[in-house]
């Protein structure tokens, strides 16, 4: 069944999945070895002046960058992958007013392909601009790690492509089996920043 069938299912209304809850991730150093390993990136492509760095001082910023992509991937997929178990749960208590063949997969291509406008636009809104890869990748990262993984035992070469290794990943969890695909029209959620929704419950609370 295509994205496009099902947005195109018959009216119903729509049902509300728990809010997707992302936590705070990167560590103080994070940003400036992330402008660095673009920046060397640029120069080992020879698209900005080397300058004094040696090929071997570019290589070391590249990899210090991509590392810490990888390890702000991975929790970010932490969290997307505990709340399709959310969503997963949900389906099994709904079992009456849903289709069957509803699983892992469906929420994870709903993320991806079929994101609620409201979510995309707070996406944006927080400096997010092609929300697809980052949560496919970081759903991929899930599918390899149980922990984030040290430095040290990670190589060079796996390092520097991640990305290509958690795109692979990412396809291979999703076509593992059939399933069937949901749509944003149909299944509603909310997005927050872990500290948002505490500060929405202690009102609540206080209410």
């Amino acid at each position: 069944m295509s994205l496009e069938a099902a947005s195109a299912a018959p009216d119903r209304p729509s049902l509300i999945l728990p809010p997707l809850i992302l936590h705070p991730f990167a560590d103080a150093a994070g940003p400036n070895k992330l402008v660095e390993s673009s920046r060397a990136s640029l120069k080992l492509q020879g698209l900005l002046p080397a300058g004094e760095s040696t090929q071997e001082d570019l290589d070391r910023a590249l990899l210090d960058g991509r590392y810490s992509e990888l390890r702000m991937l991975f929790y970010v997929g932490r969290d997307l992958a505990r709340w399709i178990e959310q969503c997963v749960e949900f389906v099994d208590r709904h079992q009456d007013q849903l289709d069957a063949g509803i699983t892992h997969q469906s929420f994870a291509t709903l993320l991806v392909q079929d994101a609620p406008a409201s979510v995309q636009a707070k996406l944006r809104k927080w400096g997010v601009g092609d929300y697809r890869a980052i949560f496919m990748r970081a759903l991929g990262l899930q599918c390899l790690f149980a922990n984030a993984p040290g430095r040290e035992v990670l190589s060079d070469e796996f390092v520097r492509n991640y990305y290509r290794y958690a795109d692979q990943m990412f396809a291979v969890k999703q076509g593992e089996f059939e399933f069937t695909l949901i749509a944003s029209r149909d299944f509603k959620f909310e997005l927050y920043s872990s500290g948002e929704y505490s500060r929405m419950l202690e009102r609540s609370w206080g209410e």
